[in-house]
């Protein structure tokens, strides 16, 4: 019998569990503005979320098209800038956790929007950091949210635009342990449409914790659309969504459908 509920439904409910009551949390548009809206709705109702350059503290009626989309101002206490998110908030330390996203990263929690292919000559080239690498550089904690595929799991990304816990090092060309560069925070979480990944607190590689075995997600299946060697032997089947979860979601958060798609 097929789940009630789609493998983009689970990764947001799942993207939504990791956040907690009393957080600041950075949000951009897509999937990450939906979890954070599911979590302020559910069980993290005190959480404050931010979104990019234009509100502090919102819980918009209405799911914004995008940032810039005024229902994402509504009912909100302060309309801050670029410069007053990234200064007043994330360069003091403020913020618990920030999403990114990307089209690569590796098993250090790397990311890659800059470009595929050496960065003279790439093959495709992406929009870039934006604000990615502010995030992924100050932000207490990173979740990142991807679709779980071979060619965006890689062994090495080709352009490290958001630095992971093993990044490039001061020489450009050698790979330093995040803490000798001087930098705190770090990946925290890969949510992908196959399951959630940590890192391990001594090795800072990525580990499956846990899947979407409901739905016919399988170890195996992880490894294979994962082109390093991931260790699974510490995942655990997920705990599907709960009626509460798939209501809110369908009726309050993203009833439109403008990311989910139903």
């Amino acid at each position: 019998m097929a789940a009630a509920y789609s493998q983009l439904e689970m990764m947001v409910i799942a993207a939504s569990r990791l956040l907690e009551d009393n957080e600041m949390v950075l949000v951009g548009t897509g999937i990450p503005l939906v979890a954070a809206g599911l979590a302020k709705k559910t069980h993290a109702a005190k959480m404050k979320v931010l979104m990019e350059a234009v509100a502090y503290d919102c819980n918009p009626e209405s799911l914004p098209f995008c940032v810039a989309d005024p229902r994402g101002v509504y009912g909100t206490k302060w309309s801050p800038t670029s410069m007053e998110i990234v200064g007043q908030f994330l360069q003091s330390g403020k913020i618990d956790k920030g999403f990114l996203g990307g089209a690569q990263v590796d098993r250090y929690g790397n990311l890659n929007s800059t470009c595929i292919g050496d960065y003279n000559r790439p093959r495709k080239r992406f929009e870039g950091s934006g604000g990615a690498s502010d995030i992924a550089l100050l932000a207490k904690k990173t979740i990142i949210i991807m679709l779980h595929e071979k060619r965006r799991f890689v062994e090495q990304v080709d352009f490290i635009t958001s630095p992971g816990w093993r990044c490039r090092g001061m020489d450009g060309s050698s790979l330093a342990m995040r803490s000798e560069l001087g930098l705190s925070g770090g990946p925290y979480a890969v949510v992908s449409t196959m399951g959630v990944m940590l890192f391990d607190p001594e090795s800072r590689e990525m580990y499956v914790h846990s899947f979407y075995q409901e739905l016919g997600v399988t170890l195996a299946g992880i490894r294979a659309q994962t082109a390093f060697a991931i260790d699974t032997t510490r995942a655990a089947a997920i705990s599907p969504p709960k009626s509460n979860e798939l209501r809110v979601l369908r009726e309050k958060v993203d009833p439109e459908g403008i990311y989910m798609k139903y």
